[in-house]
């Protein structure tokens, strides 16, 4: 088996560990020689520090793995077989701003949902433009594996703008099988979840244990107080005779949905206590998880590393990356175009999806139509979505304007012009395509 390059963006990122695990644990069937973590000069310091415990992982197991740390992108683009986005412009201080400024007009302020959501897309849009111009240019043939959020929202905008062989990845889909599987008190492998919608907006729409329809057993668990919430959303539980009539399981983002008044007295109760909202509670974590990285007897993952909302991470995308490579013809839960799987959806538009992935790629399995009672929000999201990549790639200010405008959890044009003066004013630096 010839040997793979995969390059990671964002190299320095806390997630790092987390994905070398996942090497680490498939090299009988991933035959990785050269790992390249890239960064930019204010995250040099970070690079460094993850890149020595990611070697140290390397040399207890004794693999022959190159680790080189860069912060030339092109030299670590160049003839990579696989690379992976995971990257955050601006910092968590930009993401504080994001979950921040919303509250102010008493909308929600979330990372990748919403009007934060917003703001992270415009950041990024621009960077996952010039990095996949590297790719087309180095690595025509490598796979872009996204993970930066809104991952959605990215892919979109990469396969519409770009040439790039993509696939969006988010670890929600695969943590909510792991909880469920808990939450049976079963091996996970026996479980097989049907996720349909968008990213951070999927629902599992029928729960399989063994072949066997459970979907309704899992929701009794829900409606009796069970929880299948991740480190980063609060656990509210949900309304019993709601989740019944839906006949769905929701993911944990749903909650900014479904009960956006309750989490936004929440996050202004917290943000005027002091505790801060999700970002400056990470800001703590994160530096905890660096001050044990820079261990130089530390050389495993560190179980820690769950508390940043990234759990399963590794087994997501190293396990796609896998597949892809060994042809497997797996299923995954991927952001994809939807070619008809989604029937009361537009065939070229990004859904997130369970996909056979083999060497050509995701091939999504069709599901047939949304019922009414989630097609409406999917559609609205959606055009959302759509209106973001536009004002994301031409800097366009009216076209921003009706993306929030467009977004069901801001509730007028008035606030959608608040919300947008203040992003761009706050975000300056980040976005030239506004200039």
């Amino acid at each position: 088996m010839k040997g793979l390059k995969i390059a990671v963006i964002g190299g320095g990122s806390s997630y790092t560990p987390e994905l070398i695990d996942g090497v680490i644990k498939r090299t009988q069937e991933l035959p990785v020689r050269q790992i390249y973590l890239v960064d930019i000069e204010e995250g040099k310091n970070k690079l460094k520090i993850v890149g020595n415990l990611v070697k140290r992982m390397i040399k207890k197991t004794g693999l022959d793995i190159d680790v080189n740390l860069t912060l030339k992108r092109a030299e670590a683009i160049k003839d990579a077989d696989f690379v992976l986005t995971q990257l955050r412009v601006g910092g968590l201080a930009a993401r504080a701003r994001d979950e921040h400024i919303p509250l102010k007009y008493d909308v929600l302020g979330q990372e990748t949902t919403g009007a934060g959501g917003f703001a992270k897309a415009m950041r990024t849009i621009p960077v996952l433009l010039d990095i996949c111009k590297d790719i087309e240019e180095l690595a025509p043939n490598a796979w872009l594996i996204n993970f930066t959020n809104p991952a959605g929202l990215i892919t979109e905008t990469i396969l519409r703008y770009t040439k790039v062989k993509a696939i969006g990845l988010c670890n929600v889909p695969i943590h909510m099988v792991k909880n469920t599987a808990k939450l049976l008190e079963v091996d996970s492998s026996r479980l097989q979840i049907e996720f349909v919608g968008l990213n951070h907006l999927v629902w599992g729409r029928k729960v399989y244990l063994d072949g066997k329809d459970v979907t309704m057993e899992v929701i009794d668990k829900l409606c009796d107080g069970a929880s299948l919430t991740m480190k980063n959303i609060p656990d509210l539980n949900w309304d019993s005779n709601y989740l019944k009539a839906l006949s769905m399981i929701p993911c944990p983002y749903h909650r900014y949905f479904y009960m956006t008044d309750e989490l936004i007295a929440k996050m202004k109760k917290e943000l005027e206590s002091g505790e801060g909202t999700r970002a400056d509670q990470v800001l703590k974590v994160e530096e905890e998880l660096f001050e044990m990285y820079a261990d130089e007897s530390l050389d495993t993952k560190p179980t820690q590393l769950e508390k940043r909302g990234g759990a399963y991470y590794s087994d997501a995308a190293v396990s796609l990356i896998s597949a892809i490579y060994n042809n497997k013809k797996e299923i995954h839960t991927v952001n994809v175009r939807n070619n008809g799987a989604i029937l009361n959806q537009p065939d070229d538009v990004v859904v997130e999806i369970n996909a056979v992935i083999d060497s050509n790629g995701a091939h999504p399995m069709t599901v047939g139509k949304l019922p009414p009672e989630i097609n409406g929000l999917v559609s609205s999201v959606k055009a959302y979505e759509l209106l973001s990549v536009e004002a994301g790639v031409t800097g366009d200010y009216n076209i921003a304007l009706k993306a929030l405008a467009a977004h069901p959890l801001v509730p007028s044009v008035k606030i959608a012009k608040l919300l947008l003066d203040d992003i761009i004013k706050e975000n300056k630096e980040y976005l030239p395509q506004f200039e």
